[in-house]
C-alpha cells in the first residue's frame, strides 16, 4: 500500500521541481525528502525521480502517480476538514471557485445568503477559469466550481457532476452599429479566456469567416473599455455585461451562442451538508439574476 506521507512529498517536489523547496514547505530537512522519496521508489517499483543537472525532475511514471497523489492528498484534506466542522453546519469551511462574472454576479448574493442562513460557516473564494476550477475540484482544493460550458465544450472528466445555474447567452459588443456576426468579417477582434475564445472561432466559421483576433484579454472591463475605443468588436455574455456595461458600446444577442452556467461537485453523494449548503444558496443568487 502507498504511503499517504510519501505521495505527500512526491506532490510537493512535483509542485516545486525542488527537493530544497518542497521540504521548505513541508518543514522537512532535505535528506528526509529525499529518504521519502528512495523509499517510495523502492515500494512502487518504479524510478520517480531523475538527475537534471543540478536539480531533478519526474519521470513520465514520477508525473502520473504525482498527479493521482495531488488528487489524494486532496480529498484527504477535504475529509478532515468536513469532520473538523462535526459534520455539520455550525462550525468549519467550504471553498467555491468561480469564474469573473459569476463572482462579479451572483455569487456575492449566494455568499450573503450562506452567511445569513449558516454563520458559523467559512466561506473562501478563488477566481478562476472554468479548466483551472475543474482541476482544483478534482485536486481537492475546492468543494465546489461554478464553470460554463457551451454545447461544442468537451464533456467534463469522469467523477464531475453538474448542477444546473443558468442559461447565458452571448452579445456580440461593438462601438458602433452592431450588425449581425458577418457584418463584421473584417473588423479586428477582442479575444477572451481560452474556452470563449475556441467558441468564437466556430460561431465565426459558422458564419463562413475567420476572425481576426488582435487583442486578447479576460478582463471584462478592458475588453469594453477597447471596443468603446474603436479597438476592435467582442462577443461577450450576458453575466459580463451585468457585472460591467461600459456607456461607449453597443450589444445585440447572438443566436445559438448560449453557455449554460453549473455548479460542479466531484464524488458520489450524498454531499457533505456544507456542500450541499452552498449548492443551495447558488442556485437560489443565479435564479434570481436578470440577464440583460
Amino acid at each position: 500500500m502507498l504511503d499517504v506521507v510519501r505521495l505527500r512529498v512526491l506532490a510537493a517536489v512535483a509542485r516545486h521541481g525542488s527537493v530544497t523547496a518542497a521540504a521548505r514547505e513541508l518543514h522537512y530537512s532535505q535528506p528526509s525528502v529525499s529518504h521519502h522519496l528512495a523509499r517510495l521508489e523502492a515500494e512502487t517499483g518504479a524510478k520517480l525521480i531523475q538527475r537534471a543537472g543540478r536539480g531533478i525532475r519526474l519521470t513520465e511514471a514520477g508525473r502520473l502517480l504525482a498527479e493521482r497523489a495531488t488528487e489524494i492528498i486532496g480529498r484527504i484534506d477535504s475529509a478532515a476538514a468536513e469532520l473538523s466542522a462535526h459534520v455539520g453546519l455550525r462550525a468549519g469551511r467550504v471553498r467555491l471557485a468561480a469564474f469573473p462574472s459569476a463572482l462579479g454576479t451572483f455569487v456575492p448574493g449566494a455568499a450573503a445568503l450562506l452567511a445569513r442562513e449558516h454563520p458559523g460557516l467559512r466561506l473562501r473564494l478563488t477566481e478562476t477559469e472554468p479548466p483551472e476550477a475543474l482541476r482544483m475540484l478534482r485536486a481537492g482544493y475546492v468543494d465546489v466550481a461554478v464553470v460554463f460550458r457551451y454545447a461544442d465544450t468537451d464533456p467534463e472528466a469522469e467523477g464531475v457532476r453538474l448542477t444546473h445555474l443558468m442559461d447565458d447567452p452571448s452579445y456580440l459588443v461593438t462601438s458602433g452599429v452592431t450588425g449581425d456576426l458577418p457584418a463584421h468579417r473584417n473588423s479586428p477582434w477582442i479575444g477572451g479566456c481560452d474556452r470563449c475564445r475556441s467558441h468564437l472561432l466556430q460561431l465565426c466559421a459558422r458564419a463562413g469567416f475567420e476572425p481576426d483576433i488582435s487583442f486578447t484579454t479576460d478582463d471584462i472591463v478592458a475588453v469594453q473599455a477597447l471596443v468603446a475605443a474603436g479597438m476592435g468588436v467582442t462577443l461577450l455574455p450576458g453575466l459580463a455585461l451585468r457585472a460591467h456595461r461600459h456607456p461607449g458600446v453597443n450589444a445585440v444577442e447572438v443566436p445559438g451562442s448560449t453557455r449554460h452556467v453549473y455548479a460542479a461537485t466531484y464524488g458520489e453523494p450524498p454531499l457533505p451538508p456544507a456542500t450541499a449548503a452552498l449548492l443551495t444558496t447558488l442556485a437560489a443568487a443565479a435564479h434570481a439574476t436578470d440577464i440583460p
